[in-house]
């Protein structure tokens, strides 16, 4: 005699399964609602634009018009510039920011964590870090150029400067933000100094920090980008700069929107890198209630 089995699903799994099934429909519906809107909101402002230019209301010899900023990029893309190939001067600029971008993260990083755990130590340093932060970046970028010439290390050292003092500040202001009750704890349970930094400080101090890079990149590529306005061989920057001296706004709007690309571009990235290095995290408010 033969006797066979079934599974028969509880009235939890059942009703778990909905749940979840009208989860991923409500994220569907919001995640096509949310680009519509922005598709919508692009439209409204590049439209509203090409019109008030056409119209009359706007001089597009001073504001550019979107065709003709259209038509800037492809020529720029098909014919080059003057200078070569417009991928070699978007390659001279990403190198720079991103020369700059890990120069200025590695050291904002090591000095945030150092002094966010040595009070001393910060508060001998602190004012002139706050002297220096108060310099105006194009005086920076002027003794760069003075200093090291046209070529690549200004334009990195520019870039450095403005991404360190973001992640500097959200690196020791995460270390402070560290629960000391927590850090007696460990230290009463024998950790020493070094696994104290590796198992609370820095894990407590990383979301601080992932945040602050979502900045610092835009800001590597403003440094790149006034390095190379202020004295460059290549790069966008010196697009930007021949474009500005012709008064020719479009190819001035043409280059800032390749390089707005190219940082939407790595601001998806760190997104991604975020989501792995934090995914130890349990989500926020702002988080799990967005469906």
């Amino acid at each position: 005699m033969t006797s066979s089995t079934s599974q028969v699903s509880t009235p939890v799994e059942v009703s778990d399964e909905i749940v979840a099934a009208g989860a991923r429909r409500a994220r569907r519906r919001r995640l096509v609602l949310l680009w519509v809107a922005r598709f919508a909101f692009a439209v409204v402002v590049l439209g509203g634009w090409q019109l008030a230019t056409t119209e009359g209301w706007l001089d597009k010899f001073f504001y550019g018009q979107p065709s003709q900023i259209w038509h800037s990029l492809v020529r720029l893309f098909t014919k080059g510039t003057e200078f070569g190939s417009i991928w070699g001067d978007i390659g001279v600029t990403l190198k720079e920011a991103v020369y700059g971008f890990f120069l200025g993260t590695a050291a904002g990083i090591v000095l945030g964590l150092v002094l966010g755990q040595n009070r001393f130590l910060a508060d001998v340093l602190g004012p002139f870090i706050k002297i220096v932060n108060a310099v105006p970046r194009i005086i920076l970028g002027s003794i760069f150029v003075v200093a090291f010439g046209l070529g690549t290390l200004p334009k990195v050292l520019l870039a450095a400067v403005l991404v360190f003092f973001i992640v500097f500040f959200n690196a020791f202001q995460g270390v402070r933000e560290v629960n000391p009750n927590l850090v007696a704890n460990v230290k009463v349970l024998g950790a020493s100094p070094l696994q104290v930094a590796r198992h609370v400080t820095i894990p407590s101090a990383l979301t601080w920090i992932i945040a602050s890079l979502h900045t610092a990149f835009g800001f590597a590529i403003i440094g790149a980008l006034v390095g190379e306005v202020l004295g460059s061989q290549r790069g966008v920057g010196l697009i930007i700069s021949q474009a500005q001296g012709r008064l020719d706004p479009n190819t001035v709007f043409a280059g800032m929107a390749i390089m707005a690309v190219i940082t939407l571009a790595a601001e998806f990235l760190i997104t991604l890198v975020e989501k792995r290095v934090l995914a130890w995290r349990p989500p926020t408010h702002a988080e799990s209630s967005a469906i």
